[in-house]
């Protein structure tokens, strides 16, 4: 099983330079069946990263740009009349693959009905059009790109939607050896069309399985529990973690633990994802917000009051 990980992730390699961590982040968030949010400035590869993933694992890939007048169809699909039977005929929208990249989602203010129909689509993995359910193909993966929201023409997600997500992370910029490694590839021509599949989407849904069975002690379970209830009673944060979260963080633990070659969780695993699961799940009190930058910031501090199990 890890030699296909290892293989995975050095594919990936190939076209996203410097970026283990990352790209180790995002194939545990596939194979807990997590979406991903992937939030960092533009250029620094969000969408080439995506796509090496769905190439390599032979995955179906589809891309949509999240504009102003963008409508639910554009996600979902749309029922039309067949011309010749008369019968209403399924057309399918961009949200019918295995790995859908929801590029710049919050670049422009989307109508309710398409995060509606967005939400569904991440949750349920189906599509629901005129009383008819069509299943999305799995494994099913939302990997949405985010501008931060400091830069001009963007827009807080709504609190149910980045809840989603199992993760948030950055990319970042590469170090300068890094960067002349990345115009090398760029020179002659290498990017994500060009890698090769190193397994198929039944090898994911194996790996999925065999993730999902890695222990998880009840100290580290409770260890998962504490931290969220920290951030519930924290005055530093208005609104806390959810129940949703604790799961969310445990499954990506599992997941981050399996990719590393180990049956087990432990604490620093945890710790080590706190706050790519939960700093986006938290709304900051006016006290957080004049004490620290960031969610991620405010979450580190609440972090250091939670003793881990020995």
């Amino acid at each position: 099983m890890n030699e296909k990980i290892n293989a995975l992730i050095g594919n990936i390699e190939r076209v996203i330079v410097g970026k283990r961590e990352v790209i180790v982040k995002v194939v545990s968030a596939m194979l807990c069946g997590g979406h991903i949010l992937i939030e960092d400035v533009p250029g620094v590869g969000k969408t080439q990263l995506v796509s090496a993933l769905a190439k390599s694992v032979n995955g179906r890939y589809n891309r949509i740009q999240l504009t102003p007048d963008i409508m639910p169809s554009d996600i979902v699909g749309f029922s039309m009349v067949d011309q010749q039977t008369h019968e209403l005929v399924y057309k399918e929208g961009a949200a019918m693959c295995n790995f859908l990249l929801a590029d710049e989602i919050n670049r422009a203010r989307t109508s309710p009905k398409t995060q509606s129909a967005l939400l569904e689509v991440m949750e349920e993995h189906q599509i629901s059009i005129d009383g008819t359910t069509y299943k999305l193909p799995e494994p099913f993966m939302t990997l949405a790109t985010q501008n931060p929201v400091e830069t001009y023409g963007t827009y807080h997600l709504p609190e149910a939607q980045m809840d989603r997500f199992i993760m948030k992370i950055s990319i970042g910029y590469p170090d300068p050896a890094q960067e002349l490694e990345i115009v090398s590839h760029a020179e002659a021509g290498m990017n994500a069309a060009k890698i090769e599949a190193v397994m198929d989407t039944s090898d994911v849904m194996a790996l999925t399985e065999a993730a999902a069975k890695i222990y998880v002690a009840d100290p580290v379970r409770q260890y998962v529990v504490n931290i969220v209830n920290a951030t519930r009673n924290s005055p530093l944060i208005r609104l806390g973690v959810s129940p949703r979260g604790s799961i969310a963080l445990i499954k990506a633990a599992k997941a981050f633990a399996f990719t590393l070659g180990r049956e087990f969780v432990t604490p620093d695993d945890v710790r080590y994802l706190a706050k790519d699961c939960l700093a986006h799940r938290l709304i900051l009190s006016p006290k957080g917000k004049s004490q620290y930058p960031t969610n991620e910031a405010a979450l580190e501090a609440v972090l250091m009051t939670v003793a881990a199990p020995k």
